[in-house]
């Protein structure tokens, strides 16, 4: 005869015939999958409300603007500009009509402007850097003096300047033409052509010790045993950083050129500082000239067609630089 072994569930029946309940030791339920995966993207949902309401609704209200012919006609209710279509964006890129001509020009100077100062703080930043890996007494103090025109509030750090490059009483103008005698006669650095390297200078100033910052982090990354393998294969200065920093920084500063040449080329605080709502033509930058466009002849929906077509021009390039920098990578390991 055979005889069949009971089954074991996992529940015990209760003596009292109530309803059986699990055993204890045995299996226990997990949480729900919506418990476990749920809790993080609400935690995260202040902080996508918080960009949604600042960075996104704005912008979608600044792409329909530029499809209205929105004047200070219509400034009490924006709703009843008429629908302009693309007609804000056809006399924004008709380079051969007054709008188009001027927006061409700032577009140049800004192009000029952010490869100058974007080369610049990065040279000076991985110069100091690469200055300040040595040990030597004072070497935290001098790292602290470098990061104070990053930490200065920008409108303090900008007006500064201004008193500075002032024509009559400026510190700039008293030292190159008083103490050093360089030039003929004071120059006038918040006007005419001058101002271009007044605010190039500005820039730079404000802007490397974020690339010191950053490449200083990158070069604790990079092991010491190659530069003493490197001094005892008889390299150089020069060749280490050729063969070993460069090479080693290489992500870091694909990284940090971008970031630079985002934050460059869509500077608006200094030049509304150093010169105020009306720069001179030769600093004449994109950023100001969509502002005297919008706030200077009341014209917002052609401001804004301007502001979309420089986010689209940023959008391509950044698209444009982290696939060629990609590519470069995946080149490099194979």
């Amino acid at each position: 005869m055979t005889t069949t072994a009971p089954v074991t569930t996992g529940r015990r029946a209760p003596r009292d015939g109530s309803p059986a309940g699990p055993v204890p030791g045995g299996p226990r339920r997990r949480p729900g999958r919506l418990r476990r995966t749920g809790l993080p993207y609400l935690l995260l949902l202040p902080a996508l409300l918080l960009e949604l309401l600042v960075h996104l609704v704005p912008m979608v209200i600044g792409v329909v603007m530029s499809f209205k012919e929105l004047t200070q006609y219509f400034i009490r209710d924006w709703g009843a500009a008429p629908w302009s279509g693309l007609g804000n964006y056809r006399v924004s890129v008709d380079f051969d009509g007054p709008v188009g001509e001027e927006l061409l020009r700032s577009f140049f100077v800004t192009v000029g402007f952010t490869v100058l100062s974007v080369a610049l703080c990065w040279l000076i930043g991985t110069a100091a850097a690469v200055c300040m890996q040595d040990t030597f007494r004072g070497r935290g103090l001098l790292r602290a003096l470098f990061l104070v025109p990053y930490a200065l509030p920008v409108y303090a750090a900008v007006i500064t300047w201004v008193f500075m490059f002032q024509h009559d009483n400026g510190l700039v103008n008293h030292v190159l033409h008083d103490q050093l005698g360089l030039t003929d006669k004071p120059s006038f650095w918040l006007l005419g052509d001058n101002a271009f390297v007044a605010l190039l200078t500005v820039s730079v100033w404000k802007g490397w010790p974020f690339a010191f910052l950053i490449v200083m982090a990158g070069l604790q990354n990079i092991p010491k045993d190659l530069y003493e393998a490197a001094a005892l294969d008889g390299a150089g200065t020069w060749q280490q950083i050729r063969r070993i920093t460069l090479p080693s920084l290489s992500a870091v500063n694909q990284v940090l050129v971008l970031v630079l040449f985002l934050w460059t080329f869509n500077d608006f605080n200094t030049p509304y500082v150093l010169f105020g709502k009306t720069a001179p033509a030769s600093a004449d930058l994109i950023s100001v000239h969509i502002y005297q466009e919008s706030f200077a002849t009341w014209n917002f929906g052609r401001g804004s067609a301007m502001s979309v077509l420089l986010l689209l021009f940023l959008l391509v390039v950044t698209g444009v630089y982290l696939a060629v920098t990609s590519r470069g990578r995946r080149t490099a390991r194979a």
